[in-house]
């Protein structure tokens, strides 16, 4: 293809609105280009990445027993009303409505259009298992679109969905597509994990996500130091030993602790370490229940954990207004453990099972109680794992410490099990002919933001450096001036050639200064190039790669062994 008759704008200079180096340079390359805040158009040369993202994606489903279809994005309100997710989901969700006043929403995620499919059309376990998935694009109003595609509005996504009468059927199908995963992200070239994760408002007990390592990532990762133990910071455990403590039990005081309303201010009043208190955070679940979760002054409430302990569906901090109404217009920081209503549900950490002579709000404005003993003086109705994990803590397999590092979420797979097929009668005759609900999985894959991941992964200072894979071209041939009859028939001779070997091949045929032409080269970042200049007409040519920078000259006769030969050397690299 000639680069004159493709659409490749290309800057000079950074956009001031791009914060990240490959948001920035997808827009200098001409890859894209911002429509409004969160939504893209994505350039010819991106499309083309796609395409083969998405061909890879297909090879590796289809292999494990996949089906692709194509659902609508416009759902009626009412699929998500039956499932209850109309009401829980969020402002994330893009809702309209049409002519006659009915509700619709831009899907986000097809789980209910699914399940109503199956639900209308299959009948019996003799049609299951059944693996279906698309590649849509979706839509989430995203509170503060950024990074570019990293966090948009509007986003290509490969969806899967799988259908089952048995929950070992469920395992095994989730484990080969698990597989199909790592066999993608492989393919693709990045450098990634496998972690576990929280299922959050998909539903669900298990889920595993997969992340590309980047300094750019908004997902941490806390992983083992010794062992492959890798998950989700809001999912991360460590390993908890028990300790007697024995110090003195003392008899609890009421004591003035006046414009005290943090941990700090706290524990520099009292001249103790933050270790020693009591830090009680009031949640409420599922809208409506208070919850109060205890943990170490030092330590920080997991309101994902804390949602689990508690079976709700979701979590959120109780605002000044509901601490007021439920503590009779008690201030925040003076709320604690002691005395309180039927109505209100305690989990405490495991942390704070151990602990002696402790210090807690007494759940009157400016006053907290010392010498409060857990189980003594209150009585929560857990006691369970609920705290953020630390640098440095144990691994919860006891291999290593553990560490923090950053990365981008590229695909994410769930146990749906009957979370969406009881809520939505979908049901299946079973051996016995007695209906059952159908147990389903999850699966999907951000294609969109995988341009972000790799580009993130693969750029350097000059621009983008597209792994083999999935590079909008094999080869680009730039000659040096393709208005010059040996350099043309020599580029021409070359495409023929490198077409004929299954390459696909950009010829720069441009009438720009040959500084231009490099430049929008390393920008665009296809992993060959071929320079054809000067001696053109004794047939010789410079190779040049773009990940290694390395450069031979060869004759046209030569050039294809002489590529081979190279790409070898530096797949050993």
């Amino acid at each position: 293809m000639k680069q004159s008759q493709i659409f490749i704008p290309t800057l000079r200079e950074t956009p001031s609105d791009a914060e990240v180096a490959s948001h920035q340079l997808m827009l200098r390359a001409g890859f894209i280009r911002q429509i409004s805040a969160g939504i893209y158009t994505y350039m010819p040369l991106a499309w083309r990445v796609i395409k083969k993202i998405e061909n890879i994606i297909r090879e590796e489903l289809d292999a494990v027993g996949g089906t692709e279809m194509l659902l609508p994005t416009l759902i009626p309100a009412d699929l998500w009303r039956e499932s209850g997710r109309f009401e829980t989901y969020g402002p994330e969700m893009m809702e309209l409505k049409d002519r006659h006043n009915r509700d619709f929403l831009l899907g986000p995620t097809h789980e209910e259009t699914f399940t109503k499919l199956v639900r209308d059309d299959i009948k019996s376990y003799k049609k299951l298992p059944l693996h279906l998935y698309q590649i849509q694009t979706k839509y989430r109003d995203e509170k503060r679109p950024r990074f570019g595609l990293l966090r948009s509005r509007e986003f290509l996504m490969k969806d899967s969905y799988t259908f089952h009468d048995s929950y070992d059927s469920l395992d095994d199908m989730y484990n080969d597509i698990w597989q199909a995963y790592d066999n993608i992200f492989t393919r693709i070239g990045l450098n990634y994990r496998s972690i576990i994760a929280d299922a959050g408002a998909m539903g669900g007990k298990e889920s595993i996500e997969f992340i590309a390592m980047s300094d750019v990532g908004e997902d941490t990762i806390a992983y083992s130091t010794e062992s492959e133990y890798a998950a989700n910071i809001e999912m991360a455990s460590s390993k908890f030993k028990e300790r007697t403590n024995t110090e003195v039990q003392l008899q609890k005081e009421l004591i003035d602790t006046p414009d005290t309303k943090t941990i700090d201010e706290l524990a520099e009043l009292l001249s103790i370490s933050k270790a020693k208190i009591l830090k009680s955070v009031l949640l409420v679940a599922d809208g409506t229940k208070p919850i109060m979760a205890i943990i170490r002054g030092d330590h920080d409430v997991n309101e994902i954990k804390v949602r689990m302990a508690v079976g709700a569906e979701t979590i959120e901090h109780a605002t000044e207004e509901q601490i007021k109404e439920l503590f009779a217009g008690l201030p925040a920081g003076y709320v604690g453990p002691l005395d309180l209503g039927e109505e209100v549900t305690i989990v405490a950490d495991l942390y704070v099972k151990n602990m002696v002579n402790a210090v807690a709000g007494a759940n009157q404005e400016n006053k907290h109680y010392i010498n409060i003993t857990p189980s003594r003086d209150f009585e929560p109705d857990t006691y369970t794992d609920i705290r953020m994990v630390q640098e440095g803590d144990l691994s919860p397999d006891g291999q290593g410490t553990l560490q923090f590092t950053t990365g981008i979420e590229i695909g994410h797979i769930f146990k749906l099990g009957t979370r969406f097929s009881e809520t939505m009668g979908a049901n299946v005759l079973d051996k016995n002919g007695k209906p059952t609900p159908v147990i389903m999985g999850s699966y999907g894959i951000g294609i969109s933001r995988l341009l972000s991941a790799i580009s993130e992964q693969y750029l350097d200072e000059r621009g983008l450096v597209w792994p083999d894979a999935v590079a909008p071209f094999d080869v680009h041939i730039v000659p040096i001036n393709y208005g010059n009859e040996d350099q043309r028939i020599l580029t021409d001779e070359l495409n023929e050639l490198f077409t004929d070997e299954g390459f696909e091949v950009l010829i720069d045929d441009r009438k720009e200064r040959p500084g231009v032409k490099f430049t929008d080269a390393e920008l665009i970042g296809i992993p060959i190039r071929i320079t054809v200049g000067k001696k053109a007409e004794d047939g010789i040519v410079e190779v040049s790669f773009r990940r290694t920078n390395e450069m031979v000259e060869t004759r046209k006769e030569e050039i294809i062994d002489t590529i081979s030969i190279l790409k070898t050397t530096q797949e050993n690299i």
